[in-house]
């Protein structure tokens, strides 16, 4: 194990975003985080954008896919929810791509059910077990 390394935590975790303007609308009104960065680079070429949960913690980086790169993407991102079910209710109403139910496989596997982006991109919910 490298003992030169000086890692500290996850920063934040990039989410391909081909339509940037559609994803922060998404994530900041349907999901509720937080605009915490907005910034061009690469003389205005390049656009750096991040959101943070509403509760805080790792932000995500919704930034253009890598030239080939893919887009629609299982993201691996486990959002956690105090009421699974008010939430997923609340997301089908609003219009976005929710799976039809709340999946419930019971212990030690919390209920849980995937959305979908405006990218394409999948995230879960989960509501963890106490």
């Amino acid at each position: 194990m490298p003992s030169s390394l000086h890692l500290t935590e996850i920063g934040r975790v990039a989410v391909p975003s081909p339509d940037q303007d559609a994803a922060l609308a998404f994530y900041v009104d349907a999901l509720g985080f937080t605009l915490t960065t907005d910034d061009t680079f690469a003389d205005g070429q390049m656009r750096w954008i991040e959101v943070t949960p509403p509760a805080g913690g790792t932000p995500l980086a919704l930034v253009p896919p890598r030239p080939g790169g893919p887009t629609g993407v299982e993201t691996g991102i486990i959002l956690s929810s105090s009421s699974i079910d008010a939430d997923h209710a609340a997301l089908s109403a609003a219009g976005v791509d929710v799976d039809p139910e709340v999946v419930r496989w019971g212990p030690p596997v919390p209920p849980m059910f995937n959305l979908r982006d405006p990218n394409g991109n999948t995230l879960m919910i989960v509501e963890p077990l106490d």
